[in-house]
């Protein structure tokens, strides 16, 4: 483990711990202006920050963007250098939010949001080799990226909702971290309802567990027999329900939900600027099943942020690497894999990509979404396809490799990475830009999630953390249901009336 520590030192020298220092106020740059977000169907009627927050997805079934793209320069990235995580989080958040929350507030609400993580730095680097870091995203209170976002999702829910005096559902579905996070990020709140819906025996045992273990009144946990994408699209339906969505309030926390791409940028920042920018490039490389991550990344782009290569990493329900290899998107029944958060084969997040590339036509994009739902293939043209390998590159991992690769960078460093890490880390190696580019692969779990992979690759079982040591002796409530859409509205109904 001699290795690991050295690696853990550089973190620490990289991040350096948090600054004391206050953050500058964003209205010493510029006025706050309200941020308006449109919908990529181009049907449904423009938003603000706090509608957007709610609304989780557009009337018309599409998803929301910013209806224009905020720019920092250089001397805006060198300010945020020596801010502690909270205080760089709501920065590169501001300008989303605009003037629907004051700035103070939205820092208090960063600040409590990562208070409890169990890394000082939030995200700090790991250095595996001369140009090669994975940022350690695992250090929230579910042990996986998606709390970084949703920790300040339900604080932003709190604050919008009592200022509205309003209650929501939340319904959601994954495939085995972002229900966790989102339990624990709304769990006992008083205006929110949640019911998160996994796929019936196809997530690990400790997401599932870390779902199903939590009695609070208003969490409900439905394992529908399916796949991941029959959970998201039972989602869909009952947003697309307008009836049913109004009756119940609802509201939706997958990265659908604007809000949480922008609380996962920061991070992108983070790691950009410990390691040079904006004097210096970096490439980023994201293991991705719903593309939410890796817009994030693409999104820091847009704004300014000095990004020379995205790179996905697939495991073996490999669409996005089919079409970045080949331009073939085109469904294929999802296979379990030892990355159950990967085994998706419709990436919701990828239509608001495909809504830039196709430069924003609505009409454009809707057609193509259809043509994908009608037939399994999504008819993207050559010129399009280019402009996304212009700055994505792909790389595709199965079983067998994963398993080798968790053994080979134990044996070399002393890591520990789990299996959608490692494809992370795998994809790096393979499809860095080289030129002395650091290139940073984002560690999206920790270990101890899946502890039979990495026993059977590395001989180690990683323990879980002492809050958590006592996970597989806590009561189980979760109902098994049907791919059924009236059965499961009338579960979510059920919970509602009772609270």
């Amino acid at each position: 483990m001699a290795a690991l520590d050295r690696h853990r030192s550089r973190a620490l020298i990289a991040n350096g711990p948090p600054s004391p220092r206050p953050s500058p106020r964003p209205g010493r740059r510029a006025k706050l202006r309200s941020m308006r977000y449109i919908s990529t169907r181009g049907q449904a009627p423009a938003g603000d920050f706090p509608a957007v927050l709610l609304a989780g997805l557009a009337e018309d079934g599409g998803l929301f963007v910013p209806e224009t793209w905020p720019h920092f320069g250089p001397a805006d990235w060198r300010a945020m250098r020596s801010l502690p995580y909270h205080a760089l989080a709501a920065r590169v958040m501001q300008p989303f939010v605009g003037e629907a929350i004051s700035f103070e507030i939205l820092e208090k609400i960063c600040h409590d949001a990562y208070a409890g993580f169990g890394h000082p730095a939030v995200a700090p680097l790991i250095q595996l080799d001369s140009h090669l870091f994975t940022q350690e995203l695992f250090h929230g209170p579910t042990l996986a990226f998606k709390d970084l976002a949703m920790q300040v999702l339900g604080r932003l829910f709190d604050h919008v909702l009592t200022q509205r005096d309003a209650r929501v559902t939340i319904v959601g579905a994954t495939s085995g971290d972002t229900g966790a996070a989102a339990i624990e990020a709304f769990a006992g709140r008083e205006r929110v309802d949640i019911v998160i819906l996994h796929p019936h025996e196809r997530t690990s045992l400790v997401q599932r567990r870390q779902m199903t273990t939590v009695h609070a009144p208003n969490v409900g946990n439905i394992a529908l027999e399916g796949t991941f994408d029959d959970c998201q699209d039972m989602v869909k339906a009952m947003f697309g329900d307008v009836p049913f969505r109004n009756e119940v309030h609802l509201s939706a926390v997958n990265s659908i939900n604007w809000a949480r791409i922008a609380a996962q940028i920061p991070y992108y920042v983070a790691a950009a600027l410990a390691l040079g920018a904006p004097e210096r490039e970096v490439a980023f490389s994201v293991p991705t099943g719903n593309f939410g991550n890796i817009l994030a990344a693409w999104a820091a782009r847009r704004m300014g942020l000095p990004v020379a290569r995205l790179i996905v990493g697939s495991n073996r329900n490999d669409i996005l690497h089919r079409f970045l290899d080949k331009n073939d998107m085109s469904m294929k029944p999802v296979e379990p894999s030892l990355s159950p958060s990967m085994d998706i084969q419709i990436s919701s997040n990828f239509e608001r990509l495909l809504f830039e590339l196709m430069e924003r036509d609505p009409a454009a994009l809707t057609r193509t979404m259809q043509a994908f739902r009608e037939t399994g293939r999504m008819p993207i043209s050559d010129a399009v396809w280019h402009r996304a390998r212009g700055v994505l590159h792909s790389f595709r991992l199965d079983d067998a490799g994963t398993e080798a690769e968790i053994r080979r960078l134990h044996a070399a460093t002393g890591y520990l990475a789990d299996p959608h890490t490692i494809v992370g880390i795998a994809a790096a190696r393979t499809q860095a830009p080289g030129h002395g580019i650091p290139t940073v692969a984002m560690a999206t779990a920790h270990p101890a999630k899946f502890p039979d992979a990495m026993e059977r690759a590395t001989g180690q079982r990683p323990a879980l953390p002492p809050r958590m040591a006592d996970l597989f002796e806590r009561e189980e409530r979760f109902d098994v249901m049907p791919n059924d859409l009236a059965a499961v509205q009338a579960k979510v109904r059920a919970l509602v009336g009772r609270n």
